[in-house]
């Protein structure tokens, strides 16, 4: 069984592929973490409690006679606020004596097959209950009458496991809850690099490293979104890691709004990591006989490096994450206008669009902002969800049939949680936006929030969206979100609920999205959030991709592909070929391939020669279309090692085929360049598909390939594909 109970030794063990995570009931039912790391077959760890030698002045329990037992130093399973632990505490309710202390105990535990859902909020999924085992742990605070089931799946198939908490107010008064991660981990050491993925607009999930230190470091957002600034990402690595060797502990939210990730080094040594929602503006009232259930977190454990744990994040999520027939079936080979036009269109110039693209392989035409109710700049409209039928030259269900007239597929761009200032709905309801009472609204890109905390808001939203889609040929929906929530307030909440707003708020959007998809289950649906500021696990539940980033520059995308890599797989990562300048169509097509590939562009401005690269893309996307999409992704010159070149590859999981692409960002230096492969079958041999030459697995992964002459000048870049014998 990969989840195991010993009654006598009072210890929980949880085997995932290759790894073990081991707790043990102590004295007085405190949970104690004892062991996460590579898969171990005993667990005779019970020393691991302790934590060297303990001043007098550390708090202790008076029924507990171990004297290097203290709530200050142990590596507790889900630490409380309050009693005795003076480090970060993971839960924290105050009660209706107005203090914080808590203090959950053991109480009982139930392992079974499979694994539960999480109500109102998205979470990775079991195909069939032989997938996954799930432990479910009840604890109690015998004085604020709080009950929390702690949840732990393990998959079987994977070195991963998942986590969340639901909390149980039994007492005869309400509590507000101040703090709730989803997941504390403890490590006896301190020896570790912590790993985040950092930026801003357009330069979204940029690698970062830095060793832990006696602080607490870690990264967080309070934009109402997971937010450019820093994904719900995070990595605790050996300092010895690569892509190849060493401890990788990898830690990710299935969250899209407020979060924390962090990592305090105790005095001792000791370090404790959290993940969850962050606790600063946080809060939630729970009435007596209600629940509160935090987001999923996923934990992946690899022992060789980061790349391993890369790719078990990817194959994880596309089995366990990604749902719906989107899953599994090709997706449409796509062009977008909003590069192109801007919102400056009309119905013949897309017709013009759609033209081109049928004559180049294009399969789908994504009609973006610019076309409801009086919006001709970023100004109006929003909100306004009705078709400007002037624009596009009659009915949309006209301009659609047009379009499909042409064997093209059609789309369409909403951005269904904003609001205008100079829109119909906002001199309508000027109180469905999200305010503070007394405070001006800030204003960003000329729009408001609304306020997704009130069913009637999200009602009359979806109900236009429901409308548009359900009376037309849509069959791809770009749904964005432009700005950040500020002056975060909800006028339909009473004071004691004001902290609640901006986790409904993600509650409330996703239950919009859960609408849309099951009301139109063939729809593909593609979250954007000025680019790349909501690329994380709660959006991939609803979408199978995400508008990656607003850069569509083929250079700079390398960083923020890179980036993105260490945890989601190429067949969620918006990517297009743009008219960005800084390289040829080659370069730009060779990126966006690492991706869902399209077109943001102007097909009327191609000559004949941009034409046949174009169409000699488009075939090259059906070609390796499976080997990206379900392909093992080896990172074999990352930017953040190499300034000048990068290389990465993908190998087919029956190791018979591959296929190789680097990009020179500035001229390197040297003129040799040797690249040695990997991720190959080393008694296989392979053709170059390029060359024709015939090389063993092993000699490409250990002597490496002469690629001196593919790509020296800033912009070039090269693709070979191999193929066995």
């Amino acid at each position: 069984m990969p989840i195991s109970y010993d009654s006598e030794r009072k210890l929980f063990k949880l085997d995932t592929s290759d790894s073990s995570y081991v707790m043990e009931i102590y004295d007085e039912n405190y949970l104690v973490h004892l062991y996460y790391g590579a898969k171990i077959p005993d667990a005779n760890l019970k020393s691991h409690k302790y934590r060297g030698w303990f001043a007098s002045v550390a708090p202790q329990n008076i029924h507990i006679e171990d004297t290097l037992f203290s709530p200050d130093v142990s590596p507790f399973e889900y630490p409380c606020e309050g009693t005795g632990d003076m480090r970060e505490s993971a839960f924290s309710v105050r009660n209706a004596q107005g203090n914080n202390s808590t203090d959950l105990r053991y109480v009982s535990h139930r392992i079974y097959p499979g694994k539960p859902r999480i109500d109102g909020l998205p979470s990775l999924h079991v195909n069939s209950d032989s997938d996954a085992d799930t432990l479910e742990i009840t604890m109690a605070d015998s004085v604020t009458g709080v009950r929390a089931e702690l949840y732990y799946t393990v998959f079987n198939e994977f070195s991963a496991m998942t986590r969340f908490v639901k909390v149980f107010n039994d007492s005869d008064s309400p509590v507000d809850i101040e703090r709730i991660f989803s997941s504390c981990t403890e490590f006896n050491t301190h020896d570790y690099d912590m790993i985040t993925l950092y930026g801003d607009w357009s330069k979204e999930r940029t690698f970062e490293r830095a060793p832990l230190t006696h602080i607490r470091q870690g990264i967080s957002s309070k934009r109402g979104t997971s937010s450019h600034a820093h994904n719900p990402f995070g990595a605790i690595a050996e300092h010895c890691a690569n892509e190849e060797y060493g401890s990788v502990y990898g830690f990710n939210l299935v969250y899209s709004g407020n979060f924390e990730f962090s990592a305090e080094v105790e005095p001792h040594g000791g370090t404790r990591v959290l993940m969850g929602i962050n606790p600063e503006a946080f809060g939630w009232r729970l009435e007596s006989g209600e629940c509160f259930s935090s987001p999923e977190a996923v934990s992946v454990y690899s022992a060789h490096g980061l790349g391993e744990m890369s790719r078990t994040f990817h194959k994880l999520y596309q089995k366990h994450l990604i749902r719906g027939r989107w899953a599994d079936i090709k997706r449409p080979l796509l062009i977008n206008n909003w590069e192109a036009t801007g919102m400056d269109f009309t119905g013949d110039k897309l017709v013009t669009f759609a033209e081109r693209a049928k004559e180049l392989g294009i399969d789908m035409l994504v009609m973006d902002d610019g076309w409801f109710g009086n919006r001709d700049s970023d100004r109006t409209a929003l909100g306004d969800w009705q078709v400007n039928e002037e624009k596009l030259g009659g009915p949309l269900s006209s301009f659609i049939a047009r379009i499909n007239s042409l064997g093209i597929k059609f789309g369409i761009w909403f951005e269904p949680e904003m609001i205008s200032h100079d829109s119909n709905l906002y001199r309508e309801h000027p109180d469905w936006c999200i305010q503070v009472p007394g405070r001006e609204k800030s204003i960003a890109r000329y729009q408001y929030v609304l306020d997704f905390t009130r069913k009637e808001v999200r009602d009359y939203i979806y109900s236009l969206m429901k409308k548009v889609i359900g009376e037309n040929n849509i069959e791809y929906v770009k749904w964005d979100s432009n700005r950040s929530l500020s002056e975060v307030g909800s006028l339909a909440l009473p004071p004691e609920r004001q902290k609640e707003v901006a986790h409904r708020f993600i509650l409330g959007t996703y239950e919009v999205m859960d609408r849309l998809t099951v009301d139109f289950p063939h729809l593909l649906l593609e979250n954007c959030s000025s680019g790349g500021g909501r690329f994380d696990p709660g959006m991939l539940y609803f979408s199978p991709q995400i508008w990656c980033s607003d850069n569509t520059d083929p250079i700079d995308r390398l960083h923020i592909q890179f980036g993105t890599s260490l945890c989601y797989p190429a067949s969620t990562v918006g990517a297009h070929v743009s008219a960005s300048r800084r390289a040829g169509y080659e370069t730009k097509g060779n990126v966006a391939l690492w991706g869902t590939f399209g077109y943001e562009l102007d097909p009327n401005t191609f000559t004949e020669e941009d034409r046949e690269i174009i169409k000699e893309q488009v075939s090259e996307y059906h070609k390796y279309y499976d080997l990206i999409r379900s392909g093992d992704l080896y990172r074999l010159i990352s930017p953040w090692e190499n300034e000048r070149r990068v290389a990465w590859m993908f190998v087919s999981e029956d190791k018979e085929e591959a296929l190789l692409t680097s990009v020179v960002m500035r001229k390197p230096y040297d003129d040799a360049f040797y690249l040695r492969l990997r991720g190959l079958d080393p008694e296989k041999y392979y053709v170059d598909d390029n060359s024709g030459e015939v090389y063993s697995g092993a000699l490409l992964m250990n002597a490496g390939i002469n690629l001196t002459n593919y790509g020296r000048n800033d912009g070039d870049s090269f693709k070979i594909y191999f193929h066995t014998l």
